[in-house]
């Protein structure tokens, strides 16, 4: 599903938006789940998931083909964690 897509059917939706309605609204969403991971924050959408910020620290990695160490630095990036009732429904 692509972003059109997802505007397309919140649009078609019982909450009668147009699609002009329902691309903002979608992209407030996105830009407040982007500022909350930004600042640090967790987001969490009940019946959903999670987007939590992890820290990665700075580790020593060895490049395969030569075998040379490479130092990797510190990072942090946004993981999702989807919640129970999301698992059951794509598991069927």
């Amino acid at each position: 599903m692509t972003l059109n897509d997802l505007i397309d059917q919140v649009a078609a939706s019982e909450a009668k938006l147009t699609k002009a309605e329902a691309k903002s609204l979608i992209d407030g969403l996105f830009a407040a789940i982007r500022d909350a991971s930004v600042k640090g924050e967790e987001v969490s959408i009940s019946g959903f998931g999670k987007f939590k910020v992890q820290d990665k620290p700075a580790r020593t990695a060895r490049n395969p083909r030569t075998g040379e160490s490479i130092d990797v630095a510190a990072t942090r990036k946004v993981v999702f964690q989807p919640a129970k009732a999301l698992k059951d429904a794509v598991a069927g």
